[in-house]
C-alpha cells in the first residue's frame, strides 16, 4: 500500500531533523572540548541532558535524568595556576582530551532508550571507578562520630606540636650551646634541650589553636588534629599550658633567668605577633625570621650565661638561612596560602620575594666569614663553608631569575641540608677554648 503524501513529508522532516540534532551534538563536543556543555533533544517528549566534563584530564559524558548517574570528584589543585610563572617553550605540555564521539543514530529517537542503549565511555573502567566515586562520596557525606584512642593520643599531639618543626629547633639550640667557648656542661645541655623543646611544642600548640578556620582551607594544613576535629581545641590548649609551663621553668630554673626569659619571649613572640600577622602584613615573614634565629642564641646564652657577638653571629646565619628556605617553599604554594587568607610575599610581593630570598643567600656568605674574626670558628671554616653558600647563592639567582615551581624547588631542598652541613662545618672547625689569646702551653 502507498504511502500517503503526507505521512511521506512527515518521515522525511524527521529523518532530517534526528540527523541534523545527530550532526550538531557530535560537531559541537568534538569542538568545545574545554567547555561545559548542555546538549538537549526531546525523546518521547522528555528532555534528556548530556553534560560534557573535561576537568579530571579524562572526558566524561553523563546522562541525567536517569536512574544511573555518574559522579566525579573535582581535582583539590586547579589546573591552570591563577599565579604567572615563567616558563620556557620546551616545559610547555600540551594535555590532549579525548572522547568518543556519540553513536550515529543508533539510539532511535521514536523511542524511549533502555538502560543498555547509555552512551559509553572510553576506556570501559572510567564507569566503574565513578561510580565508586560516588559511593565515596555519598559516604564522606555522613556523619561519623570521631572516637579518640588513647593509643592514638601520642601521635596527635605530635603532630599539634609540629614535632618535625620542634626537632630542628632543638637542633639548633644544640648547636648554639656546642659552639659556645668553655666546657661542655651535659646536665645543663639536657636541660636546655628539653626546655626548648617544650617551649617549641607549646608555640605550636597555640599556633595551631588560632589558626583552624584557615587552616581548613589549605590543602597543606586540612588534616591537622584541630581541623579534623580529632581532640578539642581545650585539649589543645591543656597540651599548651602543660609544655610551656614547665618548659620556661626548666630553662629559669634549671639553666639560667636570662635563657628562660628568652624562651618565654620567643613564645610571645610567636603566637601573639607572628600568628595575627600572617593575614595582615608581608612583614610576618621577618617576624618569623626573628623566632627561627632566637634558639641558637638560647643555646649558647645557655652555655655562658651571657649575649655575646657569637651569640648574634648565630642568630643572624639562621635568620639569613631562613628566607631562601621559607621564600621557596611559599612560592609552589601560593595559591594554598591565598585560599586560606595569608599574606605572604610570594602571593602579594612575588618580585620582592625573590630577592629577599637571593639577597640573604649571598648574606650567608658574609656571615660565614665573620666567624673567624670573631674567634668562633677558625679560618679554615669559610674556606669549606665556601662550596655550598656559592652553590645555594646560585640556586637563589636561579630562583630570581626563572621564577619558576622548579627553581624554587630546588632551591628549597638544598636548604634542607645546607643548614645541618653548615652547623656541622662550624662545630668541626671550632677554635679551641681561649682563642688566639691563649698564652703558650706551661713548661
Amino acid at each position: 500500500m502507498a504511502a500517503s503524501p503526507h505521512t511521506l513529508s512527515s518521515r522525511l522532516l524527521t529523518g532530517c531533523v534526528g540527523g541534523s540534532v545527530w550532526y550538531l551534538e557530535r560537531r559541537t563536543i568534538q569542538d568545545s572540548p574545554h567547555k561545559f556543555l548542555h546538549l538537549l533533544r526531546n525523546v518521547n517528549k522528555q528532555w534528556i541532558t548530556f553534560q560534557h566534563f573535561s576537568f579530571l584530564k579524562r572526558m566524561y559524558v553523563t546522562q541525567l535524568n536517569r536512574s544511573h548517574n555518574q559522579q566525579v570528584r573535582p581535582k583539590p589543585e586547579p589546573v591552570a595556576s591563577p599565579f604567572l610563572e615563567k616558563t620556557s617553550s620546551g616545559q610547555a605540555k600540551a594535555e590532549i582530551y579525548e572522547m568518543r564521539p556519540l553513536s550515529p543514530p543508533s539510539l532511535s529517537l521514536s523511542r524511549k532508550p533502555n538502560e543498555k542503549e547509555l552512551i559509553e565511555l572510553e576506556p570501559d573502567s572510567v564507569i566503574e571507578d565513578s561510580i565508586d566515586v560516588g559511593k565515596e562520596t555519598k559516604e564522606e557525606k555522613r556523619w561519623k562520630e570521631m572516637k579518640l584512642q588513647v593509643y592514638d593520643l601520642p601521635g596527635i599531639l605530635a603532630r599539634l606540636s609540629k614535632i618535625k618543626l620542634t626537632a630542628l629547633v632543638v637542633s639548633t639550640t644544640a648547636a648554639g650551646f656546642a659552639l659556645a667557648p668553655g666546657p661542655f656542661d651535659w646536665p645543663c645541655f639536657l636541660l636546655t634541650s628539653v626546655g626548648t623543646g617544650l617551649a617549641s611544642c607549646a608555640a605550636n600548640s597555640i599556633n595551631q589553636f588560632f589558626e583552624v578556620p584557615f587552616d581548613s582551607n589549605m590543602n597543606r594544613t586540612k588534616n591537622r588534629p584541630l581541623v579534623r576535629g580529632q581532640i578539642s581545641p581545650l585539649l589543645a590548649v591543656s597540651f599548651a599550658t602543660c609544655c610551656a609551663v614547665p618548659g620556661v621553668a626548666i630553662l629559669t630554673l634549671g639553666v639560667n633567668p636570662l635563657t628562660g626569659a628568652l624562651g618565654l619571649f620567643n613564645i610571645f613572640l610567636y603566637t601573639c605577633c607572628y600568628t595575627p600577622l600572617k593575614r595582615i602584613s608581608i612583614a610576618n615573614t621577618w617576624v618569623g625570621a626573628v623566632v627561627g634565629a632566637i634558639p641558637p642564641v638560647m643555646g649558647w646564652t645557655a652555655a655562658t650565661g651571657s649575649l655575646d657577638a657569637g651569640a648574634f653571629l648565630l642568630g643572624g646565619i639562621l635568620y639569613s638561612w631562613q628566607f631562601p628556605h621559607f621564600n621557596a617553599l611559599s612560592w609552589g604554594l601560593r595559591e594554598d596560602y591565598s585560599r586560606g587568607g595569608y599574606c605572604m610575599m610570594s602571593v602579594t610581593h612575588p618580585g620582592l620575594c625573590r630577592r629577599v630570598a637571593l639577597r640573604h643567600c649571598l648574606a650567608l656568605l658574609v656571615l660565614s666569614a665573620a666567624a673567624p674574626v670573631l674567634d668562633i670558628t677558625t679560618w679554615t671554616f669559610p674556606i669549606m663553608a665556601l662550596p655550598i653558600n656559592a652553590y645555594i647563592s646560585y640556586l637563589g639567582f636561579r630562583f630570581y631569575v626563572d621564577a619558576d615551581r622548579r627553581s624554587s624547588r630546588r632551591l628549597f631542598f638544598c636548604s634542607l641540608w645546607h643548614l645541618p652541613l653548615l652547623l656541622l662545618l662550624m662545630l668541626t672547625c671550632k677554635r679551641p677554648s681561649g682563642g688566639r689569646d691563649a698564652g703558650p702551653p706551661p713548661s
